[in-house]
């Protein structure tokens, strides 16, 4: 297929695809699929080999929320039957970080809900960076703690942080109809925040919100262009409770699809496969692994994902391996450029800050029936006394 051709070429070399081009690879058919996916995995293996960077998400403040994102079970108004509790303390972050690093997480993301950080927030989350470092050798991490106002980055860069995930989420036109508490631009100049405090930025978008192709293709160009080192792509977990909660937009193909894309218009940086690859990729999962280079580890902020194990297993059986503390995950000339290791961070589908304008889904896009029994809240793990799912 002469467009494959094409987006591999560009992808080697780095160069933009166009509009039509990325458009063109979510409208392929079924048949088509298989080679989609070996031409994006020719552009992941040129730049990331065979090696899985993997995460592991620790929840610091769940639920609560005075924002309204229409697809967040911790949102204002949600139902969601989550856990919900305030500030864990920084040995308790620690602890439930240690079981994710030694099942072989490279990066802890903390994340926390709310609009934003007070300053008050922002020491506590330091202390806690400070202390999950001094507790485990050569690890990464992330923060995602919502807006930040003016000189936040800095403080958590000098805490220790490597990286600061705020995602997008859906296109700049379609924002306001999932988000009406934040704007589109708030995203962007935190992003801008985190790379100017010299923070590894990492941002990305929910897919299976209702958008159309066009929102998906606009919200990843997007991306390209504020450059983050880190894209994680989350599929809607809908949770009942949630405006969002009976969206059922996504099936494995449709998944795949989204995954190549973003990996052609974003060659040479990280690609994760964030929330809901369970609920929507589900036996498809060890394909995406030719597209993504990296996955969060065990569950999410408030829903169960796989088991560690299974994922590690998941990593083997595809010929993949995970990536070790001593490798570096982005190419060189990323690196060179002033970026941090990595570039990951906590893309969540239950757990960041969305968009979207009037939902115009396709149906070709739907799955036959809704798997809402792969929607299951988190019950152990950070804010718990049962052991985490890593």
């Amino acid at each position: 297929m002469d467009l494959l051709n094409t987006l591999v070429d560009k992808g080697l070399r780095r160069e933009l695809p166009t509009r039509d081009e990325a458009l063109a690879v979510l409208a392929t058919s079924d048949d088509d699929l298989l080679d989609v996916v070996a031409a994006a995995g020719k552009v992941r293996r040129h730049w990331f080999g065979r090696r899985v960077k993997l995460n592991y998400l620790v929840n610091l403040k769940s639920g609560l929320c005075p924002e309204d994102c229409s697809y967040c079970s911790q949102r204002l108004g949600s139902t969601a039957g989550i856990l919900k509790y305030t500030w864990l303390k920084p040995d308790q972050a620690s602890d439930a970080a240690a079981a994710g690093v030694a099942g072989g997480a490279k990066r802890v993301c903390l994340v926390a809900s709310g609009r934003g950080p007070t300053d008050r927030d922002v020491d506590r989350v330091s202390e806690t960076i400070k202390t999950i470092k001094d507790n485990n050798e050569g690890v990464e991490v992330c923060a995602c703690l919502g807006l930040l106002s003016d000189g936040q980055a800095e403080r958590l860069r000098e805490a220790g942080a490597d990286a600061y995930n705020h995602n997008l989420n859906t296109s700049e036109a379609t924002y306001g109809e999932i988000t009406t508490t934040h704007t589109y631009e708030d995203r962007v100049d935190t992003v801008q925040k985190a790379h100017a405090a010299g923070l590894s930025a990492c941002s990305g978008l929910i897919a299976g919100m209702g958008e159309t192709d066009e929102d998906l293709v606009d919200v990843v160009f997007s991306l390209r262009e504020l450059d983050p080192d880190s894209v994680p792509v989350n599929f809607l977990i809908p949770f009942e409770g949630t405006p969002l909660g009976k969206e059922w937009n996504l099936t494995p193909q449709r998944c795949l699809r989204i995954l190549a894309m973003t990996r052609f218009v974003c060659p040479d940086v990280e690609v994760r496969i964030a929330g809901g690859r369970e609920v929507h990729l589900r036996t498809m999962q060890p394909l995406a692994l030719h597209l993504a280079n990296s996955i969060f580890l065990g569950d999410y902020l408030t829903s169960e994902g796989q088991a560690g194990k299974a994922d590690l297993e998941m990593i083997a059986d595809a010929g993949f391996e995970v990536e070790g503390t001593g490798q570096v995950t982005l190419p060189e000339h990323r690196a060179a450029a002033g970026c941090h290791d990595g570039g990951g961070a906590c893309g969540s589908g239950s757990g960041a800050c969305g968009s979207g304008e009037e939902p115009q889904a396709a149906e070709a896009h739907t799955g036959a029936e809704p798997r809402t029994d792969l929607v299951a809240v988190r019950r152990r793990g950070a804010g718990t006394d049962l052991a985490p799912n890593a």
